[in-house]
């Protein structure tokens, strides 16, 4: 098995670093840099490894770069030998994103977890897992032998984690923070899950009060995550890694609710950009579609990783969610399968006081369009198109 033979040529170096592991379909990273960002607050030699990339503490700096990797949870050949250059470089804890794919291909395998947290279980993944119980399964080993079970107590898999869990394991069930003054950065009612499984790591490890306070109130954010593009333009635009339906719903229903809020005779739109990947998970297309016409005001559909599939099989697959009972009547919908013509049109479109949500991408720097990965990022396409609107 690979996994061995790296985590021995590494020296076993996720048996001597105290490893916290965040699983979830949702908010990983988030969470993850909210652990890793108390803890470094707190005084720790810390490291993170999620989808967004490496970060560490060492001994004398901080040391930050992308994994350059699709995969969130990398093969045992790039992780153990992370692992064993952190550990070398004076790094005592290690928090480690964590997905259902890794855990089911042994990729974590030789890594002793002190500390295993669950954001949430929704829709995801079912192509490769093939029902919802597999996928539940998978999840489950990362609490195996954890002495420390972090579960969200709201979720509705909270009583299949907790009764599966050994005896020996301590479970700390969580629910929405009581903090008030959160980092804008952490808005929207999802993001309180996210700082509340963080909170009760941190104090797992005796982190004060005061440090945990201070990560949520000036935290900056997390790229591609809710990330804000700001080049002068009248209106929101907002990138962020949404490929769910839970995701997706979530960060609309926040932005929903902001622009509920504000007291104006114009109705401010929430203006939706979104795709769904090829060649993977074809079950959640129309169910994210059903999230995008109830919930958006225009809904801009494009192109994602399509890899070998046709972008128009994508589209009419998405669809079909158009059609529910719930579905806004009065919800503009486009087809346009070139991302970037997409996020020019929605540019184009908004005016004060909308909001335009690039949903999807996020952080990653390609766009995978049959076998051919080009490089890309929703910000710096949306700053372009910004900037020739107001030119124009």
């Amino acid at each position: 098995m690979k996994a061995v033979y790296w985590a021995v040529r590494c020296g076993w170096p996720g048996k001597k670093l105290k490893v916290i592991g965040v699983t979830g379909t949702d908010g990983k990273t988030t969470t993850c840099t909210l652990i890793y960002e108390m803890l470094k607050l707190a005084g720790f030699k810390v490291g993170m490894v999620t989808t967004v990339g490496v970060k560490y503490k060492s001994l004398s700096s901080e040391v930050e770069f992308e994994k350059g990797l699709h995969s969130t949870n990398p093969g045992a050949e790039i992780l153990q030998p992370l692992l064993k250059k952190m550990k070398d470089e004076g790094v005592t804890h290690i928090v480690l994103e964590v997905t259902s794919h890794g855990l089911d291909q042994n990729r974590v395998w030789g890594i002793d977890f002190c500390i295993g947290v669950l954001t949430n279980i929704t829709h995801e993944h079912l192509d490769y897992h093939k029902n919802f119980d597999n996928y539940k399964q998978a999840k489950m080993k990362l609490f195996a032998k954890v002495k420390h079970c972090v579960l969200n107590r709201d979720d509705p898999s909270y009583e299949f984690f907790k009764s599966k869990v050994e005896a020996k394991s301590e479970v700390i069930g969580y629910t929405k923070t009581k903090i008030k003054d959160i980092s804008h950065a952490l808005a929207g009612d999802y993001n309180k899950y996210n700082i509340a499984a963080a909170v009760e790591v941190a104090r797992i490890l005796k982190i004060d009060t005061a440090v945990i306070n201070d990560v949520v109130k000036n935290m900056a954010g997390v790229s591609g995550r809710r990330e804000e593009v700001k080049a002068g333009q009248p209106f929101r635009i907002i990138v962020d890694f949404a490929h769910t339906p839970n995701a997706l719903e979530q960060l609309l229903e926040s932005f929903k609710a902001e622009l509920g809020s504000k007291k104006s005779k114009i109705k401010n739109r929430l203006i939706l950009v979104f795709g769904c990947t090829g060649e993977r998970d074809k079950e959640k297309r129309p169910m994210m579609g059903e999230v995008a016409a109830r919930l958006a005001d225009v809904v801009i559909v494009t192109s994602d990783d399509t890899r070998s599939e046709s972008q128009d099989d994508i589209y009419d697959q998405i669809a079909k969610g158009f059609k529910g009972q719930d579905v806004k009547l009065n919800t503009k919908i486009f087809k346009e399968n070139d991302r970037r013509q997409a996020i020019s049109k929605a540019i184009g479109m908004a005016k004060a006081g909308d909001v335009v949500i690039l949903a999807g991408k996020g952080h990653e720097k390609s766009i995978l369009l049959g076998k051919i990965e080009y490089p890309w990022s929703d910000v710096s396409v949306a700053k372009e198109e910004i900037d020739k609107k107001y030119k124009a």
